[in-house]
């Protein structure tokens, strides 16, 4: 990821270690307001058929959702998810899935991202929308 993208994501949410998106193995490959991009390991967030599980899917799509209303809303403001759903398509059961966010809405108050989950054969795997509030941040 190119250094200026990653000090704008320290910057904005300081360490990410010990964090959830340390624990479930997220990694950012590049990250913008427009345009955020992760993998995550299917190995350790699987559910007990041993196929990623729907909430690490929710999890990643999160993050990035997020991730990307964050920067897009800028140092002085901060973001509150409101709203996700989540369809899944159909299972991972080894290797990565790669995430990437891309706008839908971006307003004053709300940003709303989709977020396509694929697999290493690039087959999708969940399709999510991510709807965050944008407000100043408290004094």
């Amino acid at each position: 990821m190119d250094p200026a993208d990653m000090a704008a994501l320290a910057e904005r949410y300081g360490t990410l270690e010990s964090s959830l998106v340390d624990r479930m193995g997220i990694e950012f490959v590049e990250a913008s307001a427009d345009r955020v991009v992760a993998r995550m390991p299917v190995e350790g967030n699987t559910q007990p058929y041993g196929t990623l599980h729907g909430g690490a899917s929710c999890v990643l799509a999160e993050t990035l959702g997020s991730t990307g209303a964050g920067l897009y809303a800028g140092p002085e403001r901060t973001t509150v998810g409101i709203e996700i759903n989540a369809t899944h398509h159909r299972p991972a059961a080894s290797g990565t899935v790669t995430a990437v966010a891309s706008p839908l809405h971006r307003g004053r108050t709300l940003a709303t991202y989709e977020v396509v989950i694929t697999d290493e054969d690039e087959h999708r795997v969940c399709t999510a929308r991510v709807t965050c509030l944008l407000r100043d941040k408290p004094d």
